[in-house]
């Protein structure tokens, strides 16, 4: 058995989205938020972006993760992930993120 690390992939997106606030055009990077994340939401698609890129799949698996990290429900400010939870703040931010974008455009 190989026991062999693996490099984490360079992520594209993020090169992309970098480039298009140093190149003045900062909107470009959150074209499809009508709000800014607050620093909670932030955190939270921070911390599940690093848990992605460990592996850890599934709902109770990334809840459980998220609560191991102490990771902060946006909504609660509580850390007490479950698959449930988990579910529930991900459907609030994205319908919350859904109606500033119909009220405020894209590029906030």
């Amino acid at each position: 058995m190989s026991h062999e690390i693996k490099e984490p992939r360079p992520d594209a997106f993020k090169e992309l989205m970098a480039a298009a606030r140093v190149s003045g055009r900062p909107e470009l990077a959150h074209q499809g938020r009508g709000r800014p994340l607050t620093q909670a939401e932030d955190d939270f698609a921070e911390a599940l972006m690093a848990i992605y890129g460990d592996g850890v799949q599934g709902a109770p698996d990334l809840a459980k993760a998220l609560a191991m990290r102490n990771v902060t429900r946006p909504s609660s400010g509580k850390a007490d992930w479950t698959a449930d939870t988990l579910e529930e703040e991900l459907k609030a931010i994205n319908a919350d993120l859904d109606q500033a974008y119909a009220e405020n455009g894209f590029g906030a």
